[in-house]
């Protein structure tokens, strides 16, 4: 199973920078980590986003970070509300970000500085709201 690529301090260091993205905006931030992927990575990348039914927040500002580490494949999927609202180019920015990580073996930490990445233009864009909820889970979800 692909939670067995990380180990638990790597698994909690991902979770804490999606607490923290998280911490100043209403946007929600998930990431689903499998071992390969069969297909084009945006297409799986986008039935998982559907899978994990991130189109259900209020304000469509979900950003799904998908990982396949075997098949070295990596896509970010913001909803509509948050692509709409984010710079030109600014996904392609944040995988490079990831990749330079992911170049010395370093998953974790290149995902949480994708994680914090993301979340700075959520808090820009959907700033956090008293009455705001977590809509989604934080914790990372695994495929096979």
């Amino acid at each position: 199973m692909a939670k067995d690529l990380f180990s638990k301090e790597e698994q909690q260091l991902i979770v804490d920078a999606i607490k923290q993205a998280e911490i100043n905006t209403s946007g929600e931030i998930r990431v689903h980590i499998e071992r390969k992927c069969k297909e084009d990575v945006l297409d799986h990348a986008a039935f998982m986003f559907e899978s994990l039914e991130m189109q259900k927040t209020e304000l469509r500002n979900g950003v799904l970070i998908y990982l396949a580490v075997q098949d070295r494949q990596l896509a970010i999927l913001g909803d509509a509300g948050i692509n709409m609202k984010v710079p030109k180019g600014f996904w392609d920015e944040s995988r490079d970000l990831m990749i330079n990580h992911f170049k010395t073996g370093d998953f974790a930490k290149g995902l949480s500085a994708g994680i914090i990445r993301a979340g700075e233009q959520l808090k820009e864009h959907y700033p956090y709201q008293k009455d705001d909820v977590n809509e989604l889970s934080d914790e990372i979800s695994f495929g096979v």
